[in-house]
C-alpha cells in the first residue's frame, strides 16, 4: 500500500498498531472470557444461557454508547472523549474481578461496553481522519489484521488462564489492558482533528445530524447491508460455547484452539481482500461475498436440517462462512465512511452502532434458542445472510453513481 506523503513508514506501522488495538479491545473484552462460561454458570450459581446474556448486555452498552461518543468525538476531538470512555472501561473491568452474582455481572458488563466503545468509535473515526478516501478499505484490511489476531490469542489465553487461575482472573487482565493501550493511545496517537465548537451536544441537534446521515443512500445500503451480515459473526462467538461445550463436549482449553483456528480464516479473508482490491472494486466485493455466504450459509442449513454435522463438519462450514465476512466488511465498512469527512465521528458511531445493535440481538437469540441443537444457529445465520444481500441489492439501486466517491 502507498503511505501518504506526508507520512513515514515508521509512522505509518505505529498508527496501524495503536488503531487496531484500540479496535481490538472489544474483541478481547468478548473474547476472552468465552472459555470460562461454565465456570462463571457454576460460580454465581447460574446457567450457561443466562451467562450468554452478558454478551448481549455488553453488546447493547457497545452500541447505545457509540451513539453518545460520535458527537462527543467530532465536538471535543478525538482524545478527551478517549481518555474518559477508557478509564470507565478499566474501572468497570475492576469491578468485574470482584463480581458475585450474575445480575450485578451483567450490569457491569453493559458498563465495561459503554466505557470500551470509545475506543472502538475513535479508531475508526481516525481512519478517516488520517487517510485518504481511496485507503480506507485497504487500512481497515489492516486493521483486521491487528484485530484478527484477538479472537486467535483471547480464547485460547483465557482458556489457560480459566483453567489454571479461575474466570476472575481474565479481567484482570483486560483492566491491564485497558491501561497499556490507553498510555499508547494519549503518548502514540497524533491531534489531527479540529474539534468543531459548532456542533451541539443538545439531543435534538444530535438526533437531527444522526438522521441526516442515516439518509445518505450510500450510507444506509452499506451499513445495514454490512451489519445484518455481520451479524452472523456475533451469533457465531454467542453460539460456540453452547456448541463446541455444550453440544460437542470438548474442554475449555480444546474450544479456545478451535476459536483460534476459526479466526484464521477472518484473518486471511480480510488479508486477501488487499489483494485483490487490485483488480476488483469495493462493491464487487461485497456482492460476491454475500453471494458465495448465501451460497454456503444454504448448504449448512440442509445439513443441519438433515442432522449431518458433526464437530468437524460444524468447524469447516464456518470457516468458509467467516471467511466470507473478512472480505465484505472491510468493504462495507469504507464504502459507509466514504461520503463523510466533516462528520466521520458521527457517521462512523452510527455505523457502529447499527452493527453492535443487530448484534446484541443476534447474541440474545441465541442466548433463547440455542440450547440442545446447532440448527437455531445455523438457521440465523442464514437468515441474517440472506436479508443483507438482498438490501444490498435493493439499495444499490438508490445511491447516485455522481455521489459516490470511488474505491
Amino acid at each position: 500500500m502507498k503511505v501518504q506523503n506526508v507520512m513515514s513508514r515508521s509512522q505509518y506501522i505505529k498508527l496501524i498498531l495503536i488503531l487496531g488495538s484500540l479496535t481490538a479491545l472489544g474483541p478481547f473484552s468478548i473474547d476472552m472470557y468465552l472459555p470460562g462460561f461454565a465456570g462463571i454458570a457454576k460460580d454465581l450459581n447460574t446457567t450457561v444461557a443466562n451467562v450468554s446474556l452478558t454478551l448481549s448486555s455488553y453488546f447493547i452498552g457497545i452500541s447505545a454508547g457509540q451513539l453518545l461518543y460520535g458527537p462527543l468525538l467530532d465536538r471535543f476531538g478525538r482524545k478527551k472523549p478517549l481518555f474518559i470512555g477508557m478509564s470507565v472501561y478499566i474501572l468497570a473491568s475492576l469491578g468485574c474481578v470482584f463480581v458475585t452474582d450474575i445480575d450485578t455481572f451483567i450490569g457491569l458488563r453493559f458498563i465495561q461496553a459503554i466505557g470500551s466503545c470509545a475506543a472502538t468509535v475513535a479508531s475508526v473515526s481516525m481512519v478517516r481522519d488520517l487517510f485518504p478516501v481511496k485507503d480506507i478499505p485497504k487500512v481497515f484490511s489492516l486493521l483486521m489484521l491487528v484485530v484478527g489476531l484477538s479472537p486467535m490469542l483471547a480464547p485460547t489465553i483465557g482458556g489457560y488462564i480459566t483453567e489454571d487461575f479461575g474466570w476472575h482472573t481474565v479481567f484482570f487482565i483486560l483492566m491491564c489492558m485497558g491501561i497499556l493501550i490507553l498510555l499508547a493511545a494519549q503518548i502514540g496517537l497524533p491531534n489531527t482533528y479540529v474539534p468543531d465548537t459548532s456542533i451541539s451536544l443538545k439531543p435534538k441537534p444530535i438526533v437531527s445530524g444522526f438522521i441526516s446521515i442515516l439518509k445518505v443512500p450510500q450510507f444506509y445500503t452499506y451499513a445495514f447491508a454490512g451489519a445484518i451480515a455481520f451479524s452472523g459473526l456475533f451469533t457465531y462467538v454467542a453460539a460456540s460455547p453452547i456448541i463446541f461445550m455444550d453440544i460437542y463436549k470438548v474442554d475449555a482449553k480444546t474450544y479456545g484452539w478451535i476459536f483460534a483456528f476459526m479466526s484464521l480464516s477472518f484473518i486471511s479473508a480480510s488479508q486477501l481482500n488487499s489483494l485483490l482490491l487490485r483488480k476488483f472494486r469495493s462493491e464487487q466485493m461485497i456482492v460476491g461475498a454475500l453471494i458465495i455466504q448465501s451460497i454456503i450459509s444454504i448448504v449448512f442449513l440442509i445439513l443441519a436440517v438433515n442432522n449431518l454435522l458433526g464437530l468437524y463438519e460444524t468447524i469447516a462450514m464456518l470457516f468458509v462462512f467467516l471467511a466470507c465476512l473478512g472480505i465484505s466488511n472491510p468493504n462495507t465498512a469504507g464504502l459507509t465512511l466514504a461520503p463523510f469527512e466533516k462528520n466521520a465521528g458521527s457517521a462512523s458511531a452510527l455505523m457502529g452502532a447499527i452493527q453492535l445493535g443487530l448484534g446484541a440481538v443476534a447474541s440474545f437469540a441465541v442466548g433463547l434458542f440455542v440450547k440442545n441443537s446447532i440448527l437455531p444457529m445455523v438457521f440465523i445465520l442464514t437468515a441474517s445472510t440472506i436479508i443483507a444481500l438482498i438490501i444490498l441489492i435493493l439499495g444499490k439501486k438508490r445511491i447516485k453513481k455522481t455521489s459516490t466517491p470511488s474505491i
